[in-house]
């Protein structure tokens, strides 16, 4: 592909870019009430100062402008496109309406369309006078579009027709452009996002339907599902609390399409069955550090989102949102200065919780002095780091506990116990049971 073909290309796939976000028919009734209201000419240009519309679709320039394409048509459309993408530029860089001169001589403005920090493209509005003409403007025009002809009746003719705007009104009509297109396009950003999410999200679900599939095929289905589901459910309220979020989502996922799976076709098993994974959810957020306050309200929002929806591709996408909220705010709570360091020690201990860690040993993998770590660690999580090494040890504990092929001084001795009759203290003072009365409860 050479440059030239390059070049339209990209401009094709920049009107393409912005043509997906809203409905062409929209911006067209848009620009269209505005000139009606204000007499004013306006379009719709991508980056690269092209417009969006077909020929057909376009508003009718001005005169003036006729003129000035029908002199030299590929010079003075080539001036004025460019003169558009240089604009839209500056306006974009501002982050308002730019007020500019086009090569012509006219005045003209672009509103840049900004979406989530992107130039999309600018509205560009004018082919107007700011003050009545005067004998040097009719010397500058001649000089500014000599290139394009040597007879300067007409334009003079068309030039006196062109509307004198003041400097507020100009100003007034930049903005109104700007606030109402932006309006429309992100608005149409928001729902194109959310198709890609919905999207991301069945790619995701039918990967983890398959796998479900997968080990059904190899294991016995007898007592499968409520075995699988509570495990999963158990490992899931593990993993937000202690914070490993990555591994929590994965798991959820894995719940999601568990859900789907054994609802079928009964969209009313289903919402139930996510409603309940959700409490299950908000509780375990709580227990990570999340706000009790805030948890309740993701919870709140998410029942009313539930049962609105009526299929199971959106389901699946409000139950993901919601796990992100309260693992955000999960996150957020524990976010501090030394934050970095808190998740380098809180990693450390769960990759090492098989070990019996010292605090010197914790330390050290962070490189900082044991005292410091134990004030910045208590001060952040409002726990000692060994109260949370024993936290991770019997969170695993109650994971072996549940495999009856374990006995409890291979838990102990897997754990970093060389004592099963300390191992069996610490679970009873922190669960309120012995390991042997939490396997038979559970």
């Amino acid at each position: 592909m050479n440059y030239s073909e390059e070049k339209q290309s990209n401009n094709a796939t920049s009107r393409k870019h912005l043509l997906q976000l809203v409905d062409k028919n929209v911006l067209k009734n848009i620009l269209d009430a505005f000139t009606k209201a204000t007499g004013l000419t306006a379009n719709i240009v991508d980056i690269e100062g092209r417009s969006i519309f077909t020929k057909e679709d376009a508003q009718k320039n001005c005169k003036f402008c006729q003129l000035i394409w029908q002199l030299q048509r590929e010079k003075g459309m080539q001036r004025c496109i460019g003169a558009y993408a240089r604009a839209g530029k500056q306006a974009a860089i501002f982050g308002e309406p730019y007020i500019f001169r086009c090569p012509s001589g006219l005045i003209e403005w672009a509103a840049p369309i900004i979406i989530d920090g992107e130039h999309f493209g600018s509205i560009i509005c004018g082919q107007v006078l700011m003050w009545e003409p005067e004998e040097f403007f009719w010397i500058e025009l001649r000089e500014m579009n000599k290139i394009l002809t040597e007879n300067f009746e007409l334009l003079f003719d068309a030039a006196k027709e062109l509307k004198v705007v003041s400097g507020k009104k100009v100003q007034g009509a930049a903005d109104l452009l700007f606030v109402t297109a932006n309006y429309f396009m992100k608005a149409g950003w928001e729902s194109l996002r959310h198709q890609q999410e919905l999207a991301l999200q069945q790619s995701l679900l039918h990967e983890e339907i398959q796998n479900r599939k997968a080990l059904e095929a190899k294991l016995s289905i007898q007592n499968l599902n409520l075995n699988y589901s509570l495990e999963k459910e158990r490992e899931l309220i593990s993993k937000v609390r202690l914070g490993d979020l990555d591994k929590a989502k994965k798991i959820f996922q894995e719940l999601l399409a568990e859900i789907f799976i054994i609802g079928a076709a009964k969209l009313s098993v289903i919402k139930t069955r996510v409603l309940e994974l959700g409490i299950i959810l908000s509780r375990a957020s709580v227990d990570g550090g999340a706000d009790s306050n805030e948890a309740l309200e993701i919870n709140s929002g998410f029942l009313q989102d539930i049962h609105s929806l009526n299929t199971i591709e959106e389901i699946d996408l409000a139950a993901v949102r919601a796990l992100e909220r309260n693992l955000e705010a999960v996150r957020r709570n524990n976010k501090g200065k030394n934050q970095s360091v808190i998740q380098g020690i809180k990693g450390f201990i769960r990759n090492n919780h098989h070990k019996n860690l010292t605090l010197e040993e914790i330390s050290a993998s962070v490189y900082l002095s044991p005292y410091y770590v134990s004030r910045i660690f208590k001060e952040s999580q409002r726990i000692t780091v060994m109260d949370y090494v024993t936290k991770v040890k019997l969170e695993e504990a109650k994971k072996l506990l549940r495999n009856p092929r374990y006995q409890i001084d291979q838990i102990a001795q897997k754990l970093g116990y060389s004592d099963a009759s300390y191992f069996s203290k610490v679970f009873r003072r922190n669960e309120g049971m012995s390991p042997t009365q939490f396997r038979q409860k559970a």
